[in-house]
């Protein structure tokens, strides 16, 4: 009676040799470790357009700058309130005691709220990397898997001297999945961080744009 072959997924993964082993947790670590990242980016970016969109109603309403900027006070929790902040901090030490503003203001507020804007591109990208390295490498490593899996598959019908199908089916089978998993691994962080980094990006654009609105209207202040 012939030998019934285990190909579900796990009998295939403890027939490989050790080396197919390791390319084949490498690349399940790789990719929780990519979801992993997702799902935080994701709750991240959301929370950021929440709070983006609740300061710009708060920043438009009307009321006084200094007040919202008291309310807000010494620790912001959120990127906008970081940025304007960084923004009202410099304009206030701009001012002399006698009430007269210190030279060079407006290029200061400037640069801290562009300090700020860097600060959250760092905080928004971090993470980033890990998927666009996955994505690039996975399947190359998935296919390093495949090649040593089935020249070892082709060493084994060699001694074995035959050529049945179903002595070289197991050996290809698992030398396959590596290349399987390594797809299973870069796909999902290709799309993802294609669309994390376009998220990303619509973030700091608003960001860039509330920074230069913000400044045009110290501005405005300074030259009156």
């Amino acid at each position: 009676m012939d030998q019934v072959v285990d190909f579900s997924m796990w009998g295939l993964f403890a027939r490989a040799t050790i080396t197919v082993k390791f390319v084949m947790i490498a690349l399940i670590l790789a990719s929780i470790w990519c979801w992993a990242v997702i799902v935080d980016k994701v709750i991240q970016y959301r929370a950021a357009r929440a709070e983006a969109a609740r300061f710009d109603r708060a920043f438009w309403s009307g009321e006084p700058l200094d007040q919202l900027f008291d309310e807000i006070g010494a620790d912001p929790r959120g990127a906008s309130q970081r940025i304007f902040a960084a923004g009202m901090t410099e304009w206030r030490r701009s001012h002399r005691q006698d009430g007269g503003l210190i030279a060079g203001a407006q290029a200061r507020i400037d640069r801290g709220m562009d300090v700020a804007i860097a600060k959250e591109a760092s905080r928004l990208q971090r993470g980033l990397p890990v998927l666009a390295t996955t994505g690039s490498t996975a399947p190359f490593v998935g296919l390093f898997g495949t090649v040593f899996g089935i020249m070892n598959a082709f060493i084994e019908i060699a001694e074995a001297q035959n050529t049945n199908l179903a002595v070289v089916a197991p050996g290809i089978a698992e030398a396959l999945l590596a290349t399987g998993l390594g797809l299973m691994a870069a796909i999902p962080a290709v799309i993802f961080y294609n669309k994390l980094s376009a998220d990303s990006d619509r973030l700091l654009g608003g960001y860039e744009a509330f920074a230069d609105e913000f400044s045009t209207i110290l501005s405005r202040q300074l030259d009156s």
